[in-house]
């Protein structure tokens, strides 16, 4: 039988819950509450009884956004985990409904009232950091669409390329291979084409080409080729398939292999590359095959 420590902590979330359910009891009996006190006390009823709701609906706030993050940004089996930008935004608006309502009660004016004086205020607000909000809500809208996670190597058009390190309100951060912070503005990157190297899949394909003389058979040059990359330690792993040579470009001064393989991540793309390069050269050598110089405007065909 398992015992509790009566030393353990009380979640926070237990804490809001207990928080909660006393200041809406305040609220509820603060008349007959305010009825035991002597009689100069009773002016105060009301406004006791305004700030306990509006305290009520800041814990209130507070609650559902823990429960909310625990329940949705936890990752699950095959299931991305929600944006953090889209829990803050959950957060600012709950919260946003709090301060409306608290003011619609101390002021005693409805909530119309109060979103216009407040529309006139954002809307100058608005202008004035019109770029700040650019950034914003296309962090939302990447938060919504999620084309890269945290941890993904991706490659933003014209801009940079990189491990996402964070993806924030305003901006999102890379780390380069050269282990450099590129911070780039949200707004940027919704506007550049962006290529995910780790989905669907950490692993993907990438190729290199290489010239062999015509008079060296196809069968043979393809044989060499996947006999040379056979004991490859990065390319041939478990679960992948092999590496392929595929004639891309056929004709008299030589005949051009494009050699497919996979990469396992992003960021292992040159040392894979390097790989290839080295253990093909070294099967070239000792078989006494030379390469020739690629010219395309001499080559035949193209497959």
């Amino acid at each position: 039988m398992t015992r509790t420590d009566p030393t353990a902590p009380i979640p926070a979330q237990l804490r809001m819950a207990v928080a909660l359910g006393v200041l809406v009891l305040l609220a509820v009996f603060a008349e007959p509450l305010f009825a035991l006190l002597p009689p100069g006390a009773r002016g105060w009823q009301e406004p006791a009884r305004n700030a306990a709701i509006a305290l009520a609906l800041f814990a209130g706030a507070e609650l559902l956004h823990g429960l909310a993050v625990t329940r949705l940004a936890r990752r699950r089996k095959g299931r991305r985990p929600v944006p953090r930008v889209l829990l803050d935004l959950l957060r600012v608006l709950l919260f946003v409904l709090a301060v409306l309502i608290s003011l619609s009660l101390f002021f005693r004016q409805d909530l119309s009232g109060i979103l216009t004086g407040s529309g006139l205020v954002l809307a100058v607000l608005g202008f004035a950091i019109r770029n700040v909000v650019a950034d914003t809500f296309s962090g939302i809208a990447l938060g919504l669409e999620a084309p890269f996670r945290i941890g993904d190597w991706v490659r933003i058009e014209t801009l940079a390329q990189g491990r996402v390190q964070e993806i924030g309100w305003r901006t999102t951060r890379l780390v380069t291979r050269e282990s450099t912070y590129v911070i780039l503005p949200n707004s940027q990157i919704s506007r550049q084409r962006i290529t995910n190297f780790s989905a669907p899949r950490a692993d993907y394909s990438d190729h290199v080409e290489l010239t062999l003389p015509a008079d060296l058979p196809v069968a043979e040059a393809k044989a060499l080729i996947r006999q040379a990359l056979a004991g490859a330690e990065m390319i041939a792993a478990e679960g992948r398939p092999p590496p392929e040579a595929q004639v891309a470009r056929y004709g008299p001064g030589g005949i051009t292999y494009r050699v497919g393989y996979r990469v396992p991540q992003q960021d292992r793309e040159a040392a894979c590359r390097n790989e290839v390069f080295t253990r093909i050269d070294a099967a070239l050598r000792a078989a006494g095959v030379r390469l020739v110089q690629d010219c395309p405007r001499c080559a035949g065909a193209e497959v």
